[in-house]
């Protein structure tokens, strides 16, 4: 590892956003230490990915819903890089089942706010205190945390979804206040219809809401746009616009009549 690069930590980099997202922190000149819930075929093709565009890369196991194991993954990723520079907020999962609100199970409820807000809110306040603990040595500081339009638009079929990411952008609200003095810039990130694993069982019924008008834009959402806006974010010139929510959607979220 150079000691002039800096270093992005992104939940859930083995495919999709996670893998986009450090894909174009590496080209831009991060180094990426990577986590996800299993170290597969999958997580070794994305460290090949982030390598070949030019990172040190080290990925970790990792759920982000045992917030007792924050503190140690935080550490793990000091002792291995030395800083860090840069958290993304990626991790999260899906609902179980969609189905009527009236018929919601707090089981399936607890496990969705326990990975995309509880987890989330808590792997931020681990970062943020390593942050905060560490002198800044050359590099904007940034933490950037991928929530979905489904933080303002609601599906009453999945409600526990939009809850979490409701809750999460509240939180990074909270966490861009408390980070300011500091010069810790945080961003939130709020994808619409992005083609991943977690939309393909979806895909025939968002061709058709994309080809009837849903999506300005007329397309699909690619992980690269969310991963180029990312890059972007973390490269420090947008510090100045902390607290700020960038939409990446295709207009989506944008209310019109």
């Amino acid at each position: 590892m150079s000691a002039s690069r800096p270093l992005a930590l992104v939940t859930g980099a083995r495919r999709g956003i996670g893998r986009a997202c450090g894909e174009a922190l590496a080209a831009a000149g991060f180094d990426i230490a990577a986590t996800d819930l299993v170290l597969d075929e999958a997580a070794e093709d994305a460290a090949r990915a982030f390598s070949a565009a030019g990172a040190v890369v080290a990925f970790f196991e990792h759920d982000i819903a045992k917030v007792s194991s924050h503190a140690a993954l935080v550490a793990s990723v000091a002792e291995r890089f030395g800083r860090l520079d840069c958290l993304v907020n990626n991790a999260g999962r899906g609902v179980a089942v969609r189905g009527d609100l009236l018929d919601l199970e707090p089981v399936n409820f607890d496990a969705v706010i326990n990975v995309n807000l509880r987890g989330s809110l808590f792997l931020t306040q681990a970062a943020a205190r390593a942050m905060l603990a560490a002198a800044p040595i050359g590099h904007p500081r940034s933490i950037i945390t991928i929530t979905s339009v489904s933080a303002e638009m609601v599906s009453p079929d999945r409600a526990e979804y939009c809850v979490s990411k409701a809750g999460l952008s509240m939180a990074m609200k909270a966490f861009t206040v408390r980070l300011a003095p500091a010069g810790i810039a945080v961003f939130e990130v709020r994808p619409g219809i992005i083609r991943t694993d977690m939309t393909a069982p979806a895909a025939g019924r968002y061709d058709e809401a994309i080809a009837g008008g849903l999506v300005p834009a007329g397309r699909w959402g690619e992980a690269a746009d969310v991963g180029s806006i990312v890059a972007g974010l973390a490269s420090g010139r947008f510090a100045f616009a902390t607290g700020s929510v960038i939409a990446a959607d295709g207009a989506l979220s944008t209310p019109r009549l």
